[in-house]
């Protein structure tokens, strides 16, 4: 009786060492990647632009900090931040952080007792071409136009987009999303057209693309098509009809020329009211009144409503449009009825 007691002791005795060092090593697990976190990753110094909204919790930084790839562990962000009576100290605002800063260095930083990076906010405007992109900011003083323009017709960036565009001049063109921009001193062009890249990666899903291969577009047609739906379009409102009239050109055997100004406009790179006939005899691959379908790229950078639009049109028999005296658009279905419009 006494050798299985023994016996039963010492298996517990093992049982309770085996726990202990799963315990022992789990905390020093957890303590490396703690102490990991906390100190930073010193081999990543990309500086990456955060925005914290006004009233964020500690939990909700940790979460937006995790997002951009700043920390890994939000869990010690907060704890560390608790302990070290950082909660509630935190200001909203715009920040250049990087991830080699460590907890310490972000802390000061959102409570305003470390000097940020100079940022500098710019807003490209949807509609915009890349040469007024490249303009935009050269204004900003970051990178001249030309630098710009050669970063993107020149170098080369890695996403699937962009993968299969056919040669053509201003291959980026309406790929650099519009939005509002945040970028710091000492970014070279490349960074900043990475940025915008990468916006536009986010806006076109995987549902955009599933809806392309339905209407048997590739990516860079319904680009296209949204780029002129984002020149011809007068607001949101007749943005799908303005669609419809273009795909129902598409796919029509009697009026398979878009003939849209704003093709032409791009080619003249000027905003003329009225094209005269010699402009719309222009010699050019952009030029839908003597091309027949979408012309050989964007003609500007379309916003996520003009991308949609030019995926979900809404369904018509319109083939015409014309600027009525209000400022809205007419629409109309036969080529009698466009002139009647046009003479109003």
């Amino acid at each position: 009786m006494a050798n299985r007691k023994r016996g039963k002791a010492r298996k517990g005795a093992a049982v309770v060492v085996f726990l202990l060092i799963v315990l022992i090593v789990a905390a020093a697990a957890v303590g490396f990647m703690w102490r990991a976190d906390y100190v930073g990753d010193q081999s990543d110094t990309n500086a990456v632009v955060v925005e914290v909204p006004a009233g964020s919790s500690t939990s909700a930084i940790a979460a937006l900090l995790q997002e951009h790839g700043i920390i890994r562990h939000p869990l010690f962000f907060r704890l560390s931040s608790r302990m070290g009576g950082h909660d509630g100290a935190f200001l909203e605002g715009t920040y250049s952080l990087r991830p080699s800063m460590g907890y310490e260095i972000i802390f000061e930083t959102l409570e305003g007792k470390r000097e940020n990076e100079s940022l500098t906010r710019v807003t490209i405007p949807e509609g915009y071409e890349l040469r007024q992109i490249a303009a935009r900011i050269a204004e900003t003083g970051l990178v001249s136009e030309d630098a710009f323009l050669d970063a993107a017709n020149n170098h080369t960036f890695d996403y699937a987009f962009l993968s299969d565009l056919p040669d053509r001049d201003n291959r980026l063109e309406g790929y650099l999303f519009p939005d509002t921009y945040f970028f710091y001193e000492g970014m070279s062009a490349d960074d900043i057209i990475n940025a915008m890249l990468k916006r536009f990666d986010e806006v076109y899903t995987d549902e955009y693309e599933a809806r392309a291969r339905e209407l048997q577009m590739t990516t860079d047609q319904v680009v296209t098509l949204a780029s002129i739906i984002e020149r011809e379009a007068v607001g949101d409102k007749d943005r799908k009809d303005v669609s419809s009239v273009f795909h129902n050109r598409l796919a029509s055997s009697e009026y398979p020329y878009l003939q849209s100004c704003a093709t032409v406009q791009y080619i003249l790179q000027e905003r003329k009211p009225v094209l005269s006939e010699s402009d719309t005899r222009i010699q050019s691959p952009y030029n839908t009144y003597i091309n027949e379908g979408l012309p050989i790229g964007p003609i500007a950078s379309p916003g996520k409503a003009s991308l949609e639009a030019a995926l979900y049109p809404n369904q018509t028999d319109y083939l015409f449009f014309v600027l009525g005296a209000d400022g809205k658009h007419v629409f109309t279905t036969n080529y009698a009825d466009h002139q009647a419009a046009m003479a109003q």
